[in-house]
């Protein structure tokens, strides 16, 4: 079993043992995520795999922790917020922009891209090099200003 989905596994184990009711929950629904995956798709989940699932995870609470705010409902906004925080947890540290514009530099050298029609092969190249490191929109961003630069 992939290191990242075992870590989290054993983290339901010691939420359920500290009686940490709300970690249990959104540690929960990460597992819960995963075993859709693997039923839906009949396959067991990498750590690649699991990186993107939490890095979706997080944009969806993400949103959700916005609108809810925006509805002035705060404390379903901050029930949002705590997942967040949990499943951050796991994710690895972002990148910096200076990592990012290096990262972005070389990809656009190694594809020898020089216009925006060679964008998806640089984000191509990109993707699997940052994957639950950096938003994928400020990524395209930033590869959209150096091809146009």
């Amino acid at each position: 079993m992939p290191a990242l989905v075992e870590r989290i596994k054993d983290a339901v184990k010691d939420a359920m043992r500290a009686r940490d009711k709300a970690r249990l929950a959104a540690l929960r629904l990460v597992t819960a995520e995963f075993k859709r995956i693997e039923v839906d798709e009949r396959i067991e989940i990498d750590d690649a795999r699991a990186l993107s699932v939490l890095d979706k995870m997080v944009k969806q609470r993400l949103d959700s922790e916005a609108q809810y705010r925006a509805a002035g409902r705060d404390e379903l906004a901050e029930v949002e917020a705590f997942e967040i925080t949990v499943i951050r947890e796991y994710l690895p540290e972002p990148l910096t922009d200076e990592a990012l514009d290096a990262l972005v530099a070389e990809a656009i050298a190694a594809a020898g891209a020089t216009s925006m029609a060679q964008m998806g092969a640089v984000m191509g190249q990109l993707k699997p090099k940052v994957a639950g490191r950096a938003d994928m929109g400020v990524l395209s961003a930033k590869v959209k200003a150096q091809l146009s630069a």
